[in-house]
């Protein structure tokens, strides 16, 4: 069998292969969105096309809706060229369960995909065409936060932006521009409103989405390209709403042994690939069953029915609780633990580390003892039913192929959301934050782990972080097994508030954390003796 519109045709063969296929017609779909859009999707990835593609799915298989998605790529073709052309926009999204039962579907909704290069191309001309459709009535992005960057760490804009900037809106490179351009197109083709809806899963992304897009716009005013009308139409949320979301759903690389297996049952050309951009991807999406997203609901030409599919629609103030609540409480903050010290103690596999006691110790202080304490209920999901899930259900997957090592990933980028904010709450409730233990203790750790070397003195390479080379160079000096080496070197990244979002030693920890922290390089052995001293307690 082949994951093509034909070859669903033979429906016993992915009957037998325990594969659920569309009880729609698939072309039919593709046709009707093609002409009358109503989404289009920035970022074709992996959350994209297993998630979001299935709350479509769900909508039209129940009958609610006969159109799709349309998805674009402003960069980094592969994904388009190598799988959604091949497979006829088709995904295999395959839900790895605890049990070791395995749920498979192919997902139809993915109705266009466009490679969104701008200038006098087709492709330019069918996205301002999908702009300028009266029908359209939102748009979405699953594009990472760097996506929504216009400045680099030192506050100055990217090169790419600065052209955008210069160029003005005929033929932008960056998302930001793309999608400002975009909608003065749809400004100048009849002012029909729309809503413009970040699904990344960082903090207040739909504010972030509308800084970066209108901060365009005005640099074009201000240089002529726009009108000041378009920049107030843009700016009038009753017109062109950001509303603000929280995604949730772990979506790790494709498995080749998944590959495998559904190769052997029968489905052709299931391995994943390596492609010329050195993109590993497949023409399935392996992923836990779990799966929340929550949305302000403000959509100013209306919205497909999303509450349908599973979608949490609320007020603004509620998911910035529910994204609080997960980010740094409930989850994120777990993960970023699992990431450091499951690289210093050798794991690949985060579930194999909810087997190890004292790291199961250490994210059940973490979420439920030192979190919980100032966590907001957001109401429409219970915190402890939440973290419960999360530390009972999701973390110990052991179908999930997900690594620490692609946790530890930006890890500079995340920790003043994932344990900043609760040193934070803990300050303005208690005046400082000395009753916490396991959050110092995993912040020692990812220092620990900037040195790139595990717990029994090898070395390993540290996961990409923008901050990299200037956390490794303040550590410069300190040597395992010598923790006389240890002065003052983390000084300046502790009481980096851009870093931590507060300043740790005026909190109350940054000495607790320094001590754990000399603790750890005293030699083989040490970190594994501090956490089990500490889980011990």
């Amino acid at each position: 069998m082949k994951l093509t519109i034909e070859g669903l045709k033979d429906k016993d063969g992915w009957k037998k292969a325990g594969v659920s296929i569309p009880n729609y017609d698939v072309k039919a779909v593709q046709a009707e969105t093609a002409k009358n859009p109503v989404w289009v999707h920035f970022g074709a990835g992996n959350i994209f096309r297993m998630f979001i593609g299935s709350l479509a799915d769900s909508l039209i298989s129940q009958g609610l809706t006969d159109k799709g998605i349309i998805c674009a790529e402003t960069f980094g073709f592969d994904l388009i060229d190598e799988m959604y052309k091949p497979h006829d926009n088709l995904v295999l999204g395959v839900t790895l369960k605890p049990d070791g039962s395995v749920g498979k579907q192919v997902i139809g909704s993915l109705a266009e995909a466009i490679k969104s290069i701008s200038g006098d191309t087709t492709e330019w001309k069918r996205m301002k065409e999908i702009f300028a459709a009266k029908t359209l009535q939102m748009v979405s992005f699953t594009i990472t936060e760097k996506g929504y960057a216009l400045k680099n760490a030192s506050g100055e804009y990217l090169p790419a932006v600065l052209s955008d900037f210069e160029n003005g809106p005929a033929a932008p490179k960056t998302a930001m521009a793309q999608v400002a351009a975009l909608l003065f197109h749809r400004f100048n083709s009849g002012k029909q409103p729309i809503a413009v809806v970040s699904m990344d899963n960082c903090s207040h992304n739909g504010e972030k989405l509308r800084n970066s897009v209108t901060e365009v716009a005005n640099t074009w005013l201000k240089k002529g390209f726009v009108t000041q009308d378009f920049v107030n139409w843009l700016e009038d949320e009753s017109k062109v709403s950001f509303p603000w979301s929280m995604i949730d759903k772990i979506t790790p690389r494709p498995s080749v042994e998944i590959g495998k297996k559904l190769e052997a049952d029968g489905i052709e050309n299931m391995q994943p690939i390596v492609t010329k951009n050195k993109v590993f991807i497949a023409p399935f999406v392996n992923a836990e069953g779990p799966q929340y997203l929550v949305i302000e609901d403000r959509f100013p030409n209306g919205r497909p029915p999303l509450e349908k599919s599973g979608v949490y629609l609320t007020d603004r103030d509620t998911v910035n609780n529910v994204e609080r609540m997960k980010v740094t409480t409930c989850l994120n903050p777990l993960h970023t633990a699992l990431a450091v010290y499951g690289c210093l103690l050798g794991y690949d596999l985060i579930a194999n580390e909810m087997k190890d006691e004292d790291l199961n110790k250490l994210v059940n202080k973490i979420g439920p003892v030192e979190g919980m304490p100032v966590v907001t209920d957001p109401g429409i999901i219970k915190p402890q039913d939440f973290v419960n899930e999360v530390i009972n259900i999701r973390l110990p997957n052991p179908f999930m192929p997900d690594t620490p090592q692609r946790i530890a990933c930006d890890t500079s980028q995340k920790v003043g959301i994932r344990f900043g904010e609760t040193i934070k709450s803990y300050v303005a409730k208690y005046g400082d934050a000395k009753k916490l233990n396991a959050i110092p203790l995993a912040i020692a750790g990812w220092c620990r782990y900037l040195l790139a070397i595990d717990d029994e003195g090898k070395a390993f390479e540290l996961s990409p972080d923008p901050m990299l080379e200037e956390l490794t160079a303040k550590l410069k000096g300190i040597e395992i097994g010598k923790p006389e080496t240890f002065k003052d070197q983390l000084k300046g990244i502790l009481s980096n508030a851009n870093i931590f979002g507060s300043d740790l030693y005026k909190a109350g920890i940054g000495e607790k954390i320094e001590e754990f922290f000399k603790a750890e390089i005293a030699g083989k052995g040490a970190v594994r003796k501090v956490l089990h001293e500490q889980m011990s307690k």
